[in-house]
């Protein structure tokens, strides 16, 4: 059920679990370095190895990132040899979702940034 489905719903357990699902889909989406990974993996198909090198991040890191966005239904493997190679579902659909939120963020400013709750400096806390 589409979330604009679920605003129009009498139903409160219908619009509970949608909402739900929405915030786990955005959640995937909370972390840098996994927008990171996203954006590598819509160029195409990377092995950990080579997001590590991309990214300068640590392998047990990208792989949990990896595995958070795999949750998710974001990403994808296969094998290929010794190695696995990912890469990202539903690449346009996802790029459009991360261009409406440039668009966003562009509207809004630095107000997201500042955010006392979820802003820059309440996540290095």
């Amino acid at each position: 059920m589409a979330m604009q489905d679920v605003v129009l719903s009498n139903d409160p357990v219908d619009e509970g679990a949608a909402l739900m699902a929405a915030s786990c889909l955005f959640h995937g989406f909370s972390d840098p370095s996994r927008l990171s990974i996203v954006r590598h993996l819509a160029l195409g198909e990377h092995r950990v190895v080579d997001l590590t090198t991309h990214l300068g991040l640590a392998q047990s890191t990208v792989s949990k990132h990896l595995a958070c966005l795999k949750d998710c239904g974001l990403v994808t493997s296969r094998p290929e040899g010794r190695a696995s190679m990912w890469s990202l579902c539903h690449t346009e659909t996802v790029m459009d979702l991360l261009a409406a939120a440039e668009r966003l963020l562009a509207l809004t400013g630095d107000a997201v940034a500042l955010c006392p709750t979820f802003g820059a400096e309440a996540s290095q806390q």
